[in-house]
């Protein structure tokens, strides 16, 4: 059987032989190894990310009274269930943002006119959205690995596709979907409590700043770029924590024994991805 018409499993076999080929243990090659696999893991997350959308634009509608119920319960996965763990972080966060700023501008003798500059800045723009994206990977992205590359291990997704159902249909766009409402919503109430809390903060530090001047600080230092960029990148952080995750539990064949290394995998490539997103963000805050 040559290579045109090998079966799946074939090709997997061989390209896994083709990593594990001993080598010389030079730093090039390692370097080139290394090299070589980030580009065959993002060539297939690419194509399995175009095959979640084309899925998702194809089946739009379908199958609603199944697919609708997953979405509600990812959502609330990762969403409702991770509220408590969100707001104990907003107020911690107000906390340490607000207590090192008012440090910081005694020191320097300035007023208090930047608090709400300050966490506008670091709070809106930068630490609320990856913070929750942090906590929706660890939670929930890290257990759709162990969940998938499970059910993959068992055979349970040639079943399903056995039995006429499509894998990313019923399995990834309901994640997709859930994972990216959760993270916006998540981020929106970490930074109404990170704000309020950080005011609280300032009130019990003697702070000479009404509540009025507060507010009006930060709706001062809100602009309308803000609120898009808030709602695509939380959007699209969740979208790429799903996508990641998925794929390392679903695209490639996986043993028992192989989970625990696809879940590590996956939530490091998901922070390189996240970081990476957050600085194309920054970019794009400097340009504006």
């Amino acid at each position: 059987m040559d290579e045109g018409t090998a079966s799946l499993p074939e090709l997997s076999q061989r390209r896994t032989v083709l990593w594990r080929a001993t080598t010389p243990p030079t730093f090039a090659n390692f370097v080139g190894r290394k090299l070589l696999r980030f580009l065959v893991t993002v060539q297939g997350l690419g194509a399995f990310a175009l095959i979640t959308l084309g899925v998702m634009v194809s089946k739009f509608g379908a199958s609603s009274r199944v697919i609708h119920p997953l979405v509600r319960a990812h959502l609330a996965r990762a969403g409702v269930r991770l509220l408590p763990m969100t707001l104990f972080v907003a107020v911690a966060l107000g906390l340490v943002i607000i207590g090192q700023t008012v440090s910081m501008l005694q020191r320097v003798g300035a007023s208090q006119q930047y608090l709400g500059m300050v966490m506008v800045t670091v709070v809106v723009r930068e630490l609320g959205p990856l913070l929750t994206a942090l906590i929706v990977l660890s939670r929930v992205g890290a257990a759709n690995v162990m969940e998938l590359g499970t059910a993959r291990a068992l055979g349970e997704i040639e079943a399903l596709e056995a039995l006429g159902i499509d894998p990313i249909h019923y399995l990834v766009v309901p994640r997709v979907i859930g994972m990216a409402c959760g993270i916006f919503a998540l981020t929106v109430y970490l930074i109404l409590g990170a704000l309020l809390s950080g005011y609280l903060w300032a009130f019990l530090q003697d702070v000479p700043l009404r509540p009025g001047d507060y507010f009006t600080q930060l709706a001062g230092s809100l602009r309308v770029l803000d609120f898009v960029t808030l709602a695509l990148k939380t959007s699209l952080f969740g979208v790429i924590i799903a996508t990641v995750t998925c794929y390392h539990g679903l695209a490639q064949p996986l043993r028992l024994e192989e989970v625990s290394g696809a879940t590590i995998r996956a939530v490091a490539q998901s922070v390189i991805l996240c970081m990476l997103l957050d600085a194309l963000f920054i970019v794009l805050y400097l340009v504006a």
